[in-house]
């Protein structure tokens, strides 16, 4: 409880998940921090000592809770050490993250590089807003593919946004070589490491400027949190506070920020099941007859398994995966599911799958690039805390209804 954060950063990620933000309640005594729902402060009641309430550096600089709270403080404190990163801010959700970011750092004329596929709340803040509304020149490319990131790059490219791996298809993208890129052309990187749980992957150790998560899903973990983080250098992340945490209003709940700040403990151990099950479920289904194809980076036959072993300790929970026969072949099996949830999200305790239709009225369709061998439809599956064998067993049972 004791120690410092310097301290704290040589120590592994197990004890900074638990160590970090963490301390004795000054008036109680608990070992916990309390949740402060407050939405006022008192502030000083002289000049001197005034703008010090407002001073988003400053530990106790509390005025008004869209700017600053303890909880939110508290799990900003962790994630930081966590993630290796000098600051970090938190948001009521992961695209509220997004919007912080791309809102802070792009301006009209200005240009930026996305990976092609990635999570349709980013895609769509890019290209219906950013693009048609704001003035902003999107390139939306293979990020996968150096070549095309590098013959995207203009002189007025400012960011370059990489999603790996990627959301809904597990793409893996080179960290590292993004990252030469960037420094050469003077452009940020940011790289969305949601599906890495930021146990499996240290995107800020192989060159990225920040890392953005969505805590909703892994570092939250229990399905009962909603919540965004940014971890970067100290003065980018400041600017983020200053452009965006005031002016966007997208703050995260005391309640959900203590709720994930709970969850953050347990994060390694967690992820370590989620990987290890995954590892057991993806050979079982590209095994089986009626699968078509999945991807998963921890299986050598994923197109990026080579720069996944290279810069991921683990491959994660997720695995998208296809099956043979039509769309409605997709709802039998789905059907038949016992353990496993069709729902949206991901990195629950809970497995959960969500079906991606090719055809049909369907929010997603036509708008992402998806490759050419998903045909009807594909699967995203989200593999959780339950015996893998018992998933496989699920899995199994439920292919039967698919026909041959």
């Amino acid at each position: 409880m004791n120690l410092s954060s310097e301290k704290l950063r040589c120590l592994g990620l197990g004890t900074r998940a638990i160590h970090s933000g963490e301390g004795v309640d000054a008036e109680t005594k608990a070992i916990r921090r309390p949740i402060v729902l407050a939405n006022s402060y008192k502030l000083p009641d002289n000049l001197s000592e005034l703008p010090e309430s407002f001073d988003r550096d400053r530990p106790q600089a509390y005025n008004y809770p869209r700017w600053q709270h303890p909880n939110a403080r508290y799990l900003e404190e962790r994630l930081a050490a966590m993630e290796g990163g000098e600051a970090c801010a938190v948001f009521a959700s992961g695209i509220a993250a997004a919007a912080a970011m791309f809102f802070t750092f792009l301006n009209a004329g200005d240009h930026i590089v996305c990976s092609h596929i990635c999570y349709i709340g980013i895609h769509e803040l890019l290209c219906e807003h950013l693009a048609k509304r704001y003035g902003v020149e999107v390139s939306l490319v293979d990020t996968s593919d150096l070549d095309e990131v590098w013959n995207a790059i203009r002189p007025n490219t400012r960011l370059i946004h990489v999603e790996t791996p990627a959301n809904p298809t597990t793409r893996i993208s080179d960290i590292g070589g993004i990252a030469a890129f960037a420094r050469q052309v003077g452009a940020i990187l940011s790289v969305d490491s949601t599906f890495s749980g930021m146990v499996t992957q240290s995107p800020l150790s192989l060159g990225a400027d920040m890392v953005m998560h969505s805590l909703s899903k892994y570092i939250n973990g229990h399905g009962d949190g909603l919540g965004g983080a940014i971890i970067g250098r100290h003065d980018l992340i400041r600017k983020i506070c200053e452009a965006a945490t005031i002016h966007l209003g997208a703050t995260i709940s005391p309640f959900n920020a203590w709720l994930i700040m709970r969850s953050t403990e347990t994060l390694t151990l967690r992820m370590q099941k989620h990987c290890d099950s995954a590892m057991e479920v993806a050979p079982f289904l590209q095994s089986h007859p009626k699968v078509k194809f999945v991807r998963y980076p921890g299986l050598e036959s994923h197109p990026q398994h080579h720069v996944a072993r290279r810069q991921m300790s683990a491959f994660s929970g997720m695995i998208n995966f296809g099956l043979h026969g039509d769309a409605a072949s997709y709802f039998r099996f789905l059907g038949r599911l016992t353990i496993i949830t069709h729902a949206v999200c991901l990195g629950h305790a809970e497995s959960l799958i969500q079906f991606y239709p090719q055809d049909g009225d369907h929010p997603e369709l036509g708008v992402l690039n998806y490759p050419e061998d998903i045909g009807e439809g594909f699967l995203r599956l989200s593999v959780g805390l339950e015996e893998p064998e018992d998933l496989i067993a699920d899995l199994e049972q439920a292919l039967e209804a698919v026909p041959v």
